[in-house]
């Protein structure tokens, strides 16, 4: 417990205590008085006699603490951290199999995903074709992270494992790699324990290459840091246009269920944008505490009210007056 004012808690202790030997020495003048009259039965002590002064005396303190200004410290749970966006934007994403196309409908929903989002959540925007780029740092401007996602368009292959790798630099605030022959290391990196930090991928599934996808996967879970999937795309496929060829694609669930469930996170599939759309309100984000100021002036003024109350009602009903 804090105090915003506490020279008032010396003033409380120094003004209770003189009210208590206020008080004592007052009964013994009213002892000796008694005495000197011959009423020495009426001299004795007691629960009955003492108690309602008592309850006033405690209010005084009590009160003074109030004015005080006294604060403690709450933690309240809400929603809070860093949440980024994973789009693919490889060739395949411009399929029609959802409409108006897959990236489209996955900007769709996860602009809906944004607005959704309280204040406390930092939202943050890469892309990832063969390699991964950072768009929007993650920012609790929301209309900034928005205009990121407007900005996707689609181009090349597809690299999960590269952005997962990106994702946890840049949640982590180093570049991140897995170990490789060449570097002679064998053990994954340490990055530290992220648990409020999400990343929520936007693909159809279909890998062509980059980091290994399972092992950056399990660097993630070992940081803490949550992977959610979406599926964009359908089972039954499309087929695309690249550089005057006609190539075929279709959804491939598998690698995105196993990435999402390594990490901890849930895969959500969706076939078309109005589903999309709604598979983004089911994302888990993670329930953080955080702690908060309480001023507990009103706590001690009910309590010193309390006192009062009692103290003047038993005053009244054992000693005919209040004082």
């Amino acid at each position: 417990m804090t105090f915003l004012y506490p020279a008032v808690i010396a003033v409380a202790v120094l003004l209770g205590a003189a009210a208590v030997a206020g008080y004592v020495a007052l009964q013994k003048r009213r002892s000796a008085a008694l005495r000197a009259a011959g009423f020495q039965s009426l001299t004795g002590g007691g629960v009955r006699k003492h108690l309602s002064y008592a309850l006033l005396l405690a209010a005084l303190p009590v009160m003074l603490v109030g004015l005080a200004r006294p604060q403690a410290e709450v933690a309240v749970p809400r929603a809070a951290g860093t949440v980024l966006l994973a789009f693919d934007i490889s060739n395949s994403m411009s399929a029609d199999d959802v409409a108006p196309t897959r990236l489209a409908a996955a900007q769709e929903a996860a602009t809906a995903f944004v607005e959704d989002q309280p204040d406390s959540v930092d939202v943050g925007v890469l892309v990832f074709g063969d390699q991964a780029l950072l768009t929007q740092a993650p920012t609790d401007d929301h209309p900034a992270a928005i205009a990121a996602i407007g900005r996707v368009t689609p181009s090349g292959g597809t690299s999960l494992g590269q952005a997962i790798l990106v994702a946890l630099g840049t949640i982590t605030g180093k570049p991140v790699s897995l170990p490789s022959a060449e570097s002679g290391a064998t053990a994954p990196p340490d990055l530290g324990y992220w648990p409020s930090a999400t990343i929520v991928v936007f693909s159809d599934g279909e890998e062509t290459g980059g980091p290994d996808v399972p092992a950056a996967a399990e660097l993630a879970a070992a940081a803490g840091v949550r992977i959610q999937t979406v599926g964009v795309g359908t089972a039954k496929g499309a087929t695309v246009e690249v550089d005057g060829f006609q190539l075929g694609t279709r959804l491939d669930e598998t690698l995105l269920t196993s990435v999402a469930q390594v990490t901890g996170g849930a895969y959500q599939q969706a076939g078309d944008a109005a589903a999309l759309v709604n598979s983004t309100k089911s994302i888990d984000l993670r329930l953080t505490t955080e702690k908060e100021p309480i001023e507990l002036t009103a706590g001690f003024a009910a309590v010193a009210l309390l006192l009062l109350t009692l103290g003047g009602l038993l005053g009244t009903r054992w000693h005919g007056r209040i004082l």
